[in-house]
């Protein structure tokens, strides 16, 4: 049964709305009441297994990570989820602490706190499992950034990390250097986040988190490195403006590289190799395990038709088989009381003319098909009004996939914030002070690997 009605007469831009909400929501989820605290995530990065060479295999030891995160909402409180999901051994926490940037590895003067894990400051967490910090009283901003800095006083061996960062962080030299406010032990630079999957705001400024979920597209793409201009990061200053008119949300970004939808690993549109399990297998952890989350923005299904001869289980991928994968994460999000939204697939240059007949089906299916609580039109909102099945040159960066940060900015504007926020009956208040007296946050839970 379809979920929601789509209007008809959308935008120039492209956004097909939802015209009611999702049967596992009410007809407007009530607003927050003012002043009340809830957790909400603040940033995110979805993790994938170690690379085939490179410090994602080597790992680190006696050696300090400084991580730079960019935050889409601000509060009083911060928790952070780290994750050795991917490791072979256990992932020993030295130290961690967390600071607002003031530039480069610098951190801003007296924001130095010192996170804790059940009340201790050093942990270990297992192979195959993630944990959550106590809570950490630090005033944070939206749309500014966090540093994370982690010590690692003994070898990691492989690494869970997150390759496509497009923001630089750092690595010590030889030593615990958490406590560092000059950042000048941080000599090395890295286009990369290791063992940080998440981080919680709790904030008065949003009770519900919306997920983007994706491959490069989503992750970045092409855009330039540290300037915070993808697809989400634009949508989350959207919705901080709205906000202050009383619908609050934040988002955290779910894209990786050359994610597929079907199969584990595939060679992306710029030729090289990503890593990440397909997005059947992660939905459960990087959209339903999320913090307070009410939305997400499904965009994949380009790398699995590649250039018309992508392979899944052996065969040849089809239209149909990413239909059934998009109709599949439908039902579990509408099980988990989560509104998905479907963008529709983009003008992709790599694509041959089997791969352009098979986007189209599926972008038919997509705008047509009602199995999702809303539909965001990207291809739309990015394509050439001439030559569809390209990008407009205005929103191409060059490589005739990723769109530019003016492309970006389109992507972010065909989203309706209207039919954001309606579904997810699940709010984490903050109560108490906040803060552990010793009673674990989160003990570490292993992690349950899906099959590809």
């Amino acid at each position: 049964m379809p979920r929601r009605s789509l209007l008809a007469g959308a935008s120039s831009l492209g956004l097909l709305a939802a015209a009611a909400p999702p049967a596992a929501a009410t007809a407007e989820a009530p607003a927050a009441a003012a002043g009340t605290r809830h957790w909400v995530g603040g940033w995110a990065a979805a993790v994938t297994p170690p690379a085939r060479r490179g410090r994602s295999v080597t790992g680190f030891a006696h050696r300090t990570l400084r991580l730079v995160v960019h935050l889409s909402v601000g509060g009083d409180r911060v928790r952070l989820r780290l994750s050795n999901l991917y490791g072979t051994r256990p992932l020993d926490l030295g130290a961690v602490t967390v600071a607002r940037r003031a530039g480069g590895a610098a951190t801003e003067p007296g924001t130095r706190r010192t996170v804790t894990f059940a009340g201790h400051r050093s942990a270990t967490v297992p192979a195959g499992a993630e944990i959550v910090s106590d809570p950490v009283r630090l005033s944070v901003h939206a749309d500014r950034d966090l540093v994370v800095s982690i010590h690692l006083p003994r070898p990691t061996g492989p690494t869970t990390w997150h390759g496509g960062a497009k923001q630089t962080s750092y690595v010590s030299t030889r030593g615990d250097h958490t406590a560092d406010e000059r950042g000048s032990a941080f000599h090395e630079r890295i286009l990369s986040w290791f063992f940080l999957a998440g981080v919680d705001v709790a904030t008065t400024a949003a009770d519900r988190t919306v997920v983007a979920f994706g491959d490069s597209i989503t992750e970045g793409g092409a855009i330039p490195d540290n300037v915070n201009l993808r697809w989400p990061d634009v949508l989350a200053r959207r919705l901080a403006d709205a906000g202050r008119r009383g619908r609050g949300l934040s988002v955290v970004n779910a894209g990786i590289g050359g994610n597929r939808l079907l199969s584990d690993v595939g060679t992306g549109a710029d030729g090289r190799i990503h890593l990440g399990v397909n997005g059947e297998a992660r939905f459960a952890r990087d959209v339903l395990g999320q913090t307070a989350v009410s939305d997400a923005i499904v965009l994949l299904g380009t790398n699995d038709l590649g250039a018309g001869t992508g392979v899944h289980r052996g065969t040849r991928v089809t239209a149909g088989q990413v239909i059934a994968g998009l109709a599949a994460l439908a039902g579990r999000a509408q099980a988990a009381g989560i509104a998905l939204h479907a963008g529709t697939i983009t003008p992709n240059a790599f694509l041959g003319p089997a791969g352009e007949r098979m986007r189209a089906q599926v972008n038919h299916w997509i705008r047509t098909g009602r199995a999702f609580d809303g539909v965001v039109d990207f291809d739309a909102a990015l394509r050439d009004p001439a030559v569809p099945r390209r990008l407009r040159h205005s929103y191409n960066s060059g490589d005739g996939v990723h769109p530019n940060t003016a492309g970006m900015y389109a992507m972010a504007q065909a989203v309706d914030l209207s039919a954001l926020g309606r579904a997810g009956t699940y709010l984490l208040p903050v109560t108490g002070s906040g803060t552990s007296r010793g009673r674990p946050t989160c003990a570490p839970q292993p992690v349950q690997h899906s099959p590809g």
